[in-house]
């Protein structure tokens, strides 16, 4: 969410918010929205944009191009790059969940 549109709660909001979270399930009433059964259309993260930071970053030249000669047409290399740092960050952060159980 950008800052510029987001505005911080007000104490009301804030307590509405933390007594909504108190209640149980059972005392939510769901009955004007639907139970949705079919979820063939759905799309995964279609709304979430994760936060970027814009940096200046030195790999090998033979990993770039690599990368690069991976690409399809419809993501940058970029995209790549980052989602294979993403998956090895998950990786290490699920074995340092799992060693310390």
């Amino acid at each position: 969410m950008k800052k510029e549109n987001s505005k911080r709660l007000t104490r009301e909001q804030q307590a509405e918010l933390k007594s909504l979270a108190a209640l149980p399930d059972s005392a939510i009433d769901t009955s004007d929205a639907p139970e949705l059964l079919d979820w063939s259309g759905a799309r995964r993260g279609a709304f979430y944009r994760p936060v970027k930071q814009q940096l200046t970053l030195r790999l090998d030249a033979d990993v770039v191009a690599w990368f690069r000669s991976q690409t399809k047409s419809s993501e940058g290399y970029q995209t790549r790059i980052n989602r294979a740092l993403r998956e090895y960050v998950q990786g290490q952060t699920s074995r340092s969940r799992r060693s310390r159980v």
